[in-house]
């Protein structure tokens, strides 16, 4: 399968301010672009691309005063399956954990493991298997207690307030489960990047998507307690503790967002030939 992903991303600055911004293909689906990536930025500044500690690509860069837009368009090739199951992942002892894992185990920003979040998980999940299954039952309790609404976004909601409130978007949805999972010793780490509604009904408007993933047995899966379900097209772009170290675009100054659209669509065999010529030609490389 084909997925053709990118984004027009625009903001209004009064005056010219600095810029840190996650938006590129994460490292482990490099592999998979059929042409690099090539972000944009109108009017043109140079920026720096590193890597952060979490093993994200980002970017640094100096905006300049009024209207600053981030563009990039690519394809991706995807094995077209659902996110993987092992109903028999393990669940590991703390003291067997790898050191890299332990900083997932942790509060962080929004997802608050030393509050009264550490008595409710015991109390719901303490009886459930450990392993897979605790991780789905979390999904389940998460997915019924929450209530999606576009409307009731509010970027300083935390896992407790997600929990109290019984509202919230994808983002609060997964702070609330990696939460339950780390005051369950199971580490869990938020993600976020692109999910097209592939083999699913639209639900308008698109935009950037967040899950999580725990580590079970001896790798990380995949888990999304928004949908819960498997779903097909996902591409990581980056993961963290929580929503704060994965921030699309961390803006050092005042600005407004005037423009935000993302695009993951599946491309069709007529698609990459449009009228004899391959579409990929037609994109271009940077």
């Amino acid at each position: 399968m084909l997925i053709q992903i990118g984004y027009d991303i625009e903001f209004d600055l009064p005056s010219s301010a600095d810029a840190l911004f996650a938006l590129s293909v994460h490292p482990s689906r490099k592999s998979a672009l059929l042409q690099p990536e090539c972000l944009r930025i109108d009017p043109f500044v140079p920026f720096i691309s590193f890597t952060d500690g979490f093993g994200n690509i980002c970017g640094r860069a100096h905006l300049p005063q009024g209207r600053v837009r981030f563009t990039n368009d690519t394809i991706i090739e995807d094995s077209g399956r659902p996110d993987p199951v092992n109903l028999h992942a393990r669940q590991w002892k703390v003291t067997d954990l790898p050191v890299e894992t332990l900083q997932f185990l942790l509060a962080s920003r929004y997802c608050e493991v030393d509050s009264e979040l550490s008595e409710v998980a015991w109390n719901l999940f303490d009886s459930v298997n450990e392993g897979w299954s605790r991780v789905q039952a979390i999904c389940d309790f998460v997915h019924g207690h929450l209530k999606f609404d576009y409307q009731q976004a509010r970027s300083t909601r935390t896992a407790l307030d997600a929990y109290r409130e019984k509202v919230g978007v994808c983002r609060d949805f997964m702070h609330l489960a990696v939460t339950f999972c780390r005051c369950m010793n199971i580490p869990a780490r938020y993600a976020m990047g692109y999910l097209g509604d592939i083999y699913v009904a639209p639900k308008p408007p698109m935009d950037f998507s967040a899950w999580f993933e725990v580590f079970l047995e001896d790798r990380w899966w995949t888990f999304d307690a928004r949908n819960n379900e498997r779903r097909v097209g996902r591409v990581l772009m980056a993961t963290g503790r929580d929503a704060a170290d994965v921030a699309m675009t961390t803006i050092f100054g005042r600005n407004r967002l005037t423009e935000f659209r993302v695009r993951t669509d599946e491309l069709k065999e007529e698609q990459l030939h449009p009228q004899g010529e391959d579409l990929l030609c037609e994109i271009g490389a940077c």
